[in-house]
């Protein structure tokens, strides 16, 4: 991948992290360029990573292979569309947008342009995001490979066969650390609420979510096995679970990602009409 040259559209957190994940694994920072139309950002991405910076889109995207439109959904259409004249070349596109299908793409870019569609999270921005993709059948399979560097480069990929996973995706592991900072939330106060000091429930709810998840990543069996193994018979940790169980938590996580979901195709819908 070291070879190919990468543009981004937009220099917000998640273009900035996706560039420190990339030179921090070699690539060379004169092959990233960045369009971004504040002065104050482009020179904070220069003196960071080293990188090219344009305050316009059409010359950062001159010959690049890969484009990385990393702007809002609202004003992805009137971007694309000015950009559309300056991919004759036929770089990859990959959009992180949220909601934005590639059928709404193609129709501002171009029918025949090479459209990845990607749903990062924001752990990504410390090197530890899950980044589901899907590629429309324009894209080439050397094409396919430089999307997965551009996020292996900040965390795990899993590769999508029809368009429509985006939105499980979308439910899962892109709205999916909200989730987890909620559960953290409401333990820490709870220990507080028991009598520890905030910062102390703060410390043991961070480093027991920290150690869970790395023992459920590093294990051979799955997640409930786990907590069979960790919940004792008539002890604290059954009865805590028992408790869970009786507020018929595992449904109320289902309603919660399925409100995600359909939400996530009302947004799509939104931008084909």
């Amino acid at each position: 991948m070291n070879t190919a040259t990468i543009a981004f559209i937009g220099g917000g957190n998640m273009a900035s992290s996706l560039i420190g994940g990339l030179v921090e694994q070699g690539y060379a920072p004169a092959s990233i360029r960045v369009s971004e139309p504040l002065e104050e950002a482009r020179q904070r991405l220069k003196d960071s990573f080293g990188v090219v910076t344009f305050a316009d889109n059409g010359a950062a995207c001159a010959a690049a292979d890969v484009v990385v439109l990393a702007v809002k959904p609202q004003v992805m259409k009137q971007v694309a569309t000015a950009l559309a004249p300056h991919l004759s070349h036929r770089p990859v596109v990959v959009s992180i947008a949220a909601g934005i299908p590639v059928q709404a793409l193609q129709d501002w870019l171009g029918a025949e342009m090479p459209i990845v569609r990607c749903m990062p999270n924001t752990p990504a921005l410390v090197h530890m995001g899950a980044t589901g993709l899907y590629a429309s059948p324009r894209v080439t399979s050397a094409q396919k490979s430089l999307s997965s560097d551009l996020f292996a480069a900040v965390g795990e990929i899993a590769w999508l066969e029809q368009e429509a996973d985006i939105d499980a995706v979308t439910a899962l592991s892109g709205s999916g650390p909200a989730y987890f900072f909620l559960l953290i939330e409401a333990m820490e106060k709870a220990g507080i609420a028991q009598g520890l000091s905030p910062e102390t429930a703060r410390l043991l709810t961070l480093q027991t979510a920290l150690g869970a998840a790395t023992m459920a990543a590093q294990s051979d069996v799955d997640a409930a096995e786990l907590r069979r193994r960790v919940t004792s018979p008539a002890g604290t940790t059954e009865r805590a679970i028992n408790t869970f169980l009786a507020g018929d938590l595992p449904r109320l996580v289902a309603d919660a990602m399925a409100a995600a979901q359909i939400r996530a195709r009302e947004m799509a819908s939104e931008f084909t009409q």
